[in-house]
């Protein structure tokens, strides 16, 4: 299955630097996303994680509250907005929420 992202309804994150988005499918392991968002952060200083449905929701959302523990020993406190996207998914185009992920200021 390959997916290419067609369009963002919104701005991309601040920065000119792309990050790699992070899938986050309704059977991803929570702590192993959180582990992957922890150490994009520490990196790259942001990150985007890409779900389409709402178990892929929860399990990122879950994923981002995991990581908040990670990276809370190292004063990073996170700060995540949604945003729709356009998706093509086997040449068929689907609505997926992208969530930006950067430290708190």
């Amino acid at each position: 299955m390959q997916s290419k992202l067609i369009q963002d309804r919104q701005p991309p994150s601040k920065g000119a630097a792309t990050v790699g988005v992070l899938r986050v499918g309704s059977k991803s392991d929570p702590n192993k996303v959180a582990g992957a968002l922890a150490g994009t952060i520490r990196e790259h200083g942001k990150a985007e994680l890409q779900t389409i449905g709402a178990g892929a929701l929860n399990q990122a959302v879950k994923a981002i509250a995991i990581a908040r523990g990670f990276l809370a020993p190292g004063g990073i406190d996170l700060l995540c907005y949604p945003a729709f996207v356009d998706v093509e998914i086997d040449g068929n185009e689907r609505t997926a929420i992208k969530l930006f992920v950067e430290p708190r200021q």
